[in-house]
């Protein structure tokens, strides 16, 4: 079932749980849906985040200092859907803390959690039998990646069973800032409307009102994480819900711009 985004564009908003503390990440988390985001996606910290770059490594390694786990992690989706029931809630990990968790449990928990969906970043879709049955059985949505590299047949095969919505990777490489779109957005999300009607969201690098804009007129929504991660990171646990609100109200200039 497609996850809703209650604004145009949607904003799918990107968090490392436990950044600085467990308690901190609620506050910012009820702040940013308060400010417009349909979408969290509650990361949980890992040693190893591959695909992220030095912004979120940077925010994993502060909360796994604390100690933060899967299973806090799962305790916050919770608190979050009991305070927002209305918000989208993704919960965003690697594999490894899944499994060790345990595939089945972890679903069961999630689902309990209130999580209306699972993004597992480096799950391939060639491997995800049994992922996706645990999450069909409870009722969680799937959501994948798509790359602008990948072949015809793995992007239908990715549309075909994402669930929530389909992540678009706006460019090859690792998340972090960039200044401004590339071309390689725009030719990924039509490809995929070949095999999905599902909302397509476009991440990695989105950091300001003007690339909001630009991601508008060609897909569902845009998601935002390393930009709201490293605010935080220059932020104190009491000033980051407000300096989150702030920006996120910015990004809903884009609401205002016209298209082009």
């Amino acid at each position: 079932m497609p996850i809703a985004f209650r604004h145009k564009p949607g904003l799918v908003v990107y968090l490392t749980a436990g950044d600085p503390s467990l308690e901190a990440t609620r506050a910012i988390a009820l702040a940013a849906i308060d400010a417009g985001a349909d979408v969290l996606e509650l990361g949980v910290p890992f040693s190893d985040p591959m695909a992220d770059g030095p912004v979120i490594q940077r925010a994993s390694d502060r909360a796994l200092a604390h100690g933060v786990s899967l299973r806090n992690v799962l305790a916050l989706s919770k608190e979050i859907r009991a305070a927002r029931p209305e918000a989208g809630i993704v919960i965003f990990s690697y594999l490894n803390p899944i499994m060790r968790y345990g595939l089945a449990k972890f679903a069961d928990d999630a689902a309990a959690a209130g999580a209306d969906g699972v993004l597992a970043t480096d799950m391939i879709i060639e491997e995800a039998g049994d992922y996706l049955a645990e999450l069909e059985r409870v009722g969680l949505a799937p959501v994948f990646l798509a790359a602008p590299t990948s072949p015809d047949e793995r992007l239908e095969a990715i549309a075909r069973y994402s669930k929530g919505f389909v992540y678009a990777i706006s460019r090859t490489g690792i998340t972090g800032k960039q200044s401004s779109m590339t071309g390689d957005a725009a030719t990924l999300v039509s490809k995929l409307r070949r095999w999905s009607k599902l909302p397509v969201a476009v991440g990695f690098g989105i950091s300001n009102a003007e690339h909001v804009a630009q991601v508008a007129t060609f897909a569902e929504a845009a998601v935002i994480g390393s930009a709201i991660v490293e605010l935080i990171e220059r932020s104190t646990a009491d000033e980051a819900p407000g300096a989150v609100t702030r920006f996120i109200k910015g990004l809903r200039l884009a609401e205002l711009a016209p298209a082009r």
